[in-house]
């Protein structure tokens, strides 16, 4: 019988990847999302999932009519980027989820997935957000009441990605010749990867987390090997033939800036995970480049 996998976040970058392959590997999928969210994401395959309207129907209604959901992969955040205010961050990030996840073990859910940040955890309203739903998260766990499997997640970036997130501005600017950026000095270092690879992780991790009988798992999700901004940029630059001039050094940092971040993957290599490409081939395949 095909498991059932109940992912929030469907129509946004992540979790429309994951859909589609959830449902490639033949999982039983169910989505939650707003009657006014833009699907254009999962148009395609939008008939092949079991689709709930949050503001029309109830979690525990949702959850009677799947009758058993194994696993849940939560993807769906408020990163604050549209002016909402704190109490709007808190019910977003803190408390629809600890909802989901009360109604989940209530109905005998097996595991929830998290998709977390690598933030530090006061850095700002988000990142405090979502450390205090992590820490719900983690008192479930300790009473065995679910498994719980927190995922801390990088830089992902892919086609189809918001044109909010740096690598698809820094991708657009480029493509487009804008006369000139201006951006920081670019000595920070961030840890970048692909939707795909970042999908064949979950993928991955849904086969491997069952066998495991610890019910709080963290696996820190990303390529393994930080890179200097700077070195990003120019190599977007290189590859998209822009004639964009790069003004590095013109912004300041901001406050609180991190100046290194990388995943440690030796969990993930435990369980046999191995990075199937390197940064650049995966910017040519976003860019469309052979």
């Amino acid at each position: 019988m095909k498991k059932t996998v109940l992912v929030t976040g469907a129509t946004g970058f992540l979790g429309s990847h994951l859909v589609k392959a959830l449902l490639a590997d033949g999982y039983r999928v169910a989505i939650l999302k707003r009657s006014f969210s833009k699907t254009w994401r999962i148009d395609e395959v939008i008939d092949q999932v079991i689709s709930f309207d949050l503001d029309q129907v109830s979690l525990t209604d949702i959850f009677s009519s799947l009758e058993k959901v194994d696993t849940i992969i939560h993807t769906a955040t408020c990163y604050g980027r549209n002016s909402e205010s704190c109490v709007e961050m808190l019910e977003a990030n803190v408390v629809f989820p600890l909802n989901l996840l009360e109604t989940a073990i209530s109905f005998n859910t097996d595991t929830f997935f998290n998709t977390d940040t690598v933030l530090p955890p006061y850095l700002n309203a988000y990142s405090i957000s979502k450390k205090q739903f992590l820490d719900w998260g983690n008192q479930f766990a300790q009473k065995k009441a679910i498994t719980f499997v927190n995922i801390k997640l990088e830089h992902i970036f892919g086609a189809g990605d918001d044109d909010s997130k740096f690598v698809t501005y820094i991708i657009n600017s480029c493509l487009n010749n804008v006369n000139e950026l201006n951006l920081t000095k670019g000595e920070q270092k961030r840890d970048f990867i692909h939707i795909d690879e970042v999908v064949s992780i979950y993928q991955l991790l849904l086969e491997k987390v069952t066998d495991n009988q610890i019910c709080y798992q963290e696996y820190p999700v990303g390529s393994g090997k930080a890179i200097a901004i700077r070195d990003l940029v120019e190599m977007i630059h290189r590859l998209t033939q822009s004639k964009t001039i790069l003004n590095f050094g013109a912004l300041p940092y901001r406050d609180g800036e991190i100046m290194f971040s990388e995943a440690d993957t030796q969990a993930l290599r435990y369980l046999g995970y191995i990075a199937s490409s390197d940064l650049e081939k995966s910017l040519k395949q976003t860019l469309n480049i052979n």
